[in-house]
């Protein structure tokens, strides 16, 4: 069945506009406290947000829609998704609900959901969620709504989660770091992580007033980070997104690695202490030096589609316990439940702490093939999975790379595009194959 509301990571869109309006809000969770008290007389929801304005209109559409159903509700204020996801299992809580539209600007928001063990929930249950939208309501008696409270410490809470992660006779003492909180739901929480492991933090983006979440800083933003380690001779910078699920690091001299070099070093320190580490799943989009420096050191790599979730499901299919995006959403299921940027970024700062080098030689091993996309505008109707010439024209620059790239067709899943992406180790050639499947598709 396809869904009508929840995409990827959630219900996401433009405030003010369906489905993101107080009112649709009230009622989704409405219909998932029914779903909830299908199974538990009296649950529990966790909210916390990240720092947007209409964040706090959300967060009482969701308050009152749970408590109308007989569903009690805790506010945890802002909170990076992740630490939702831990609080919502360490409290033993029903559900974890999230008010964030991540790495969007400000004028965007959604809400997205835990399991009670800190997981994201499948497609089975959103389904369930959406028939529940379908049916009237059935207002809880009064003896029977749900009541609210705020849980005051639940970032303190978290910070020691973070930092329970670090290996406890390790430190970051000496260590000058550049944090970019993206003005966003970690702007108190990370550069207060690596202060109390040791580090000199420079904070950056970590003054949010509503309006300015990912505006030209954060993750997806990186130049920001860039300048600032430069500029105050740092030896790393970190930034996070606007819901700190996502990571970029910076090395003292400037360079940014992306998540795929960033899951290479996670795996590769776990096998340098001599643990095991059987295989590994990144996306389509993963970078292939990555899957051959991998397989070079035994370890089986897999693809899933682009999303964390869906890695996170290739993962639990598998029962491996690391994986990733190159976008910097990183799992490592030994340490959480969910891609976690604070916690990814201490596992790389880990890794060169105990290794005594920097990222460079860390991931010496690592040399990213060259990349060129191409997105190519579909006419409407346009049957581009059924066209010979393409279907050839894709053979052929298959042949060509042979061992040595890839190449990958697909469609957008949010315009009319077609994304035609081709690696291979020298950049002419991956620029020109490009060029010529992109060419099939325009004619």
């Amino acid at each position: 069945m396809t869904r009508k509301y929840f995409g990827t990571d959630g219900i996401r869109g433009t405030v003010g506009q369906p489905p993101i309006t107080p009112d649709f809000v009230l009622k989704l969770a409405h219909a998932v406290g029914r779903v909830l008290r299908r199974s538990e007389s009296r649950p529990t929801v966790l909210i916390g947000k990240d720092t947007r304005i209409s964040g706090y209109m959300l967060e009482s559409a969701l308050e009152s829609g749970f408590n109308s159903a007989g569903v009690d509700v805790v506010l945890l204020g802002p909170l990076p998704t992740p630490g939702v996801a831990y609080l919502t299992r360490a409290q033993r809580a029903s559900l974890g609900v999230v008010i964030s539209a991540s790495h969007n600007p400000f004028a965007d928001n959604g809400i997205k959901f835990f399991s009670a063990q800190g997981t994201k929930l499948n497609d089975e249950w959103e389904l369930a969620v959406e028939a529940s939208l379908d049916e009237p309501p059935v207002w809880a008696d009064s003896a029977s709504l749900g009541k609210t409270r705020r849980l005051d410490d639940a970032a303190g809470r978290y910070t020691e989660f973070c930092k329970s992660t670090f290996a406890h006779d390790l430190t970051l003492k000496g260590l000058k770091i550049v944090v970019d909180g993206a003005h966003g739901a970690a702007y108190h929480i990370a550069p207060m992580v690596f202060h109390e492991l040791g580090a000199e933090v420079i904070a950056i983006g970590c003054k949010p007033d509503g309006l300015n979440i990912n505006h030209e800083v954060g993750a997806t933003h990186p130049e920001a980070l860039i300048r600032a380690v430069r500029a105050n001779n740092a030896d790393y910078g970190i930034a996070l997104d606007g819901d700190a699920d996502r990571l970029q690091i910076v090395d003292a001299e400037g360079r940014l690695f992306n998540g795929d070099e960033v899951l290479f070093l996670m795996v590769n320190e776990r096998l340098a202490r001599g643990e095991k580490v059987p295989g590994t799943v990144g996306t389509l989009m993963t970078n292939m030096a990555v899957e051959v420096a991998l397989k070079a050191k035994g370890v089986e790599f897999v693809r899933a589609k682009v999303g964390d979730r869906y890695v996170l499901e290739e993962l639990d299919k598998r029962g491996w316990l690391l994986g990733g995006e190159g976008s910097g959403h990183l799992l490592a299921l030994d340490k959480h439940t969910t891609g976690d940027g604070l916690i990814s970024a201490l596992q790389v700062l880990q890794a060169c702490v105990r290794g005594k080098k920097t990222l460079s030689q860390l991931l010496a091993d690592v040399v990213l093939f060259p990349q060129t996309l191409i997105n190519v505008r579909l006419k409407p109707g346009q049957d581009w999975e059924g066209s010979a010439e393409l279907a050839m024209q894709t053979k052929a620059v298959e042949i060509e790379l042979g061992d040595s790239g890839r190449i990958l067709i697909r469609a957008s899943g949010t315009e009319p595009l077609l994304r035609v992406m081709v690696e291979a180790r020298d950049a002419e050639q991956a620029r020109a194959c490009a060029e010529r499947v992109a060419d099939t598709v325009r004619s």
